[in-house]
């Protein structure tokens, strides 16, 4: 049943992997059920079966012999005391599974957190798709400003199709990096660090609707022949001019991009003409890093070439409704324009968003099912040694409630029993957690390791199932007739008859 239940597991696990994990890869196809899956398996379970059998079984083998034959058969009461060994085990069941569920708790609350950061711009009816344009065709800016001229033009006339533009970047897929300097403020090393630089063409902030807080956004007029431009966002502003919006305005400025990483990416100081809002490029769980975007017909040959080679272009495409079905429409006109070269990644943006937290929802989804697990053993664990020792203290029981002793009473003691050893591994788990916890600090966005919330709800979480497990054999307990059970055991009854 195990290995049934492992393989539909590990099934649906690959159904949902983000692809990047290694040696899974992204149709899981390394990872699989085979003999030495099956054979660790076997292995693990017979050694598990041979260590917890031996334990009972040293135990009966240090019997006294001379006690068994005096209780004549008959089951001893035992409790919790008597059994420090299951007791162990339950503890032991409730503190794993307490630490597991506070990390499930902990990469939920960042999958919530990440759902609710704002990305800079609007991913609803955005469509993308990628075509490589590594060739003699279009190895200079001309040649690909041309295509994507005529491309959006293409798609605009599609019914349906609000906008469109092109670049070689998409918002959560990163961007290329490039040393830049200020004109009039150069850095003390003679350039400024590599900060993020997209090429976009004219409609890029609006159909991606990224506001523009000062200035203009490019437009038709921005081509090979016109003064060089740049735009920023307010990262860089922020970064890069500190009194920034009150002090000195980064439009009055001009940056140079390139210097001295050759004559291929050099250019002229191309003048700040509008500052942006930020977008996560880096993934929503980064925050916006300093941007300048550049104009796709102003990029030097040489630029264009290499992100040719290193990347493609993306097409970008916003719809009044959803995207997809207005796919094929728009694959034929870019198609037409570029001379039949292939499309390929057709993609909506929110499709790229969810891909860009797979990873955190896939890390959520595993440990959510381990805690799962393990609070379902630590459950069966406690039940199942409430109701053996109840099991085994039937006789016990019997006669104090012969005795006088209200059932109510005798709930209360056995609950009172396994409730005790709930809240010492509750007790023992919040301890680890707070240490183990530390280690899963570079998987959680938006919230500490110690979050109070989490291990404030999860202990109350961990009561509230471990109560059941407890109640249930209390509850029978409870309904031992003492009658049957005093009569069922002439032991029981003689000791009875003294007792009156």
């Amino acid at each position: 049943m195990g290995l049934v239940v492992g393989l539909a597991g590990v099934r649906a696990l690959l159904a949902v992997n983000p692809g990047d994990i290694p040696r899974i890869g992204e149709h899981g196809s390394a990872v699989g059920m085979d003999w030495r899956v099956l054979a660790f398996t076997v292995f693990v379970s017979l050694l598990t079966g041979v260590l917890f059998g031996l334990v009972p079984a040293l135990e009966v083998s240090r019997a006294d012999l001379a006690t068994a034959l005096k209780e004549g058969g008959g089951r001893s009461g035992t409790g919790p005391r008597q059994n420090r060994t299951r007791s162990l085990l339950v503890v032991s069941e409730m503190a794993l599974a307490l630490v597991l569920v506070v990390g499930a708790a902990l990469l939920i609350r960042t999958f919530l957190a990440l759902r609710a950061v704002d990305p800079g711009f609007d991913a609803h009816n955005v469509l993308t798709m990628r075509m490589s344009l590594d060739g003699s065709r279009f190895g200079n800016t001309a040649a690909v400003d041309r295509l994507i001229r005529e491309a959006v033009q293409r798609i605009e006339r599609v019914p349906g199709v609000v906008g469109a533009s092109a670049s070689f970047c998409l918002p959560l897929e990163g961007g290329f990096g490039i040393p830049f300097n200020i004109v009039g403020r150069p850095a003390a090393s003679g350039r400024y660090d590599g900060r993020g630089w997209i090429p976009a063409s004219t409609g890029y902030f609006e159909v991606f609707r990224i506001p523009v807080a000062r200035g203009r956004a490019f437009n038709d007029r921005d081509d090979a022949g016109a003064l060089r431009v740049a735009m920023i966002n307010q990262a860089m502003a922020r970064r890069f001019w500190p009194d920034y919006p009150q002090g000195r305005d980064p439009l009055d400025d001009r940056v140079i991009l390139g210097k001295g990483y050759g004559p291929e990416f050099e250019e002229p100081a191309r003048q700040i003409v509008g500052i942006v809002g930020d977008v996560h490029d880096a993934g929503l769980n980064r925050n916006p890093a300093p941007m300048v975007y550049v104009p796709m017909a102003q990029v030097t040959d040489g630029i264009t070439a290499l992100a040719a080679q290193v990347s493609s272009v993306a097409w970008i495409v916003r719809t009044r409704a959803t995207p997809h079905p207005l796919r094929s429409a728009i694959e034929n006109q870019v198609q037409q324009a570029s001379g039949g070269l292939p499309v390929e990644r057709v993609r909506s943006m929110e499709e790229i968003r969810a891909q860009s937290t797979a990873r955190e929802d896939f890390n959520m989804s595993l440990l959510t099912i381990f805690g799962g697990a393990a609070l379902l053993l630590a459950a069966i664990g406690i039940y199942g040694l409430m109701a053996y020792s109840v099991q085994q203290r039937t006789p016990e029981i019997g006669i104090r409630m012969a005795l006088g002793a209200e059932p109510g009473g005798v709930r209360a003691m056995v609950v009172f029993q396994g409730m005790r050893l709930a809240m010492a591994g509750i007790a023992i788990g919040i301890a680890a957690a707070f240490g183990l916890t530390r280690l899963m600090a570079t998987f959680l966005f938006g919230v500490k390791p110690w979050d109070p919330l989490v291990f404030a709800t999860v202990p109350v979480l961990l009561s509230a199932v471990a109560l059941p497990a407890v109640w249930l054999p209390a509850r029978r307990a409870s309904r031992i007739d003492p009658v049957r059970t005093l009569t069922g055991d002439r032991r029981n009854v003689s000791r009875f008859r003294v007792c009156r």
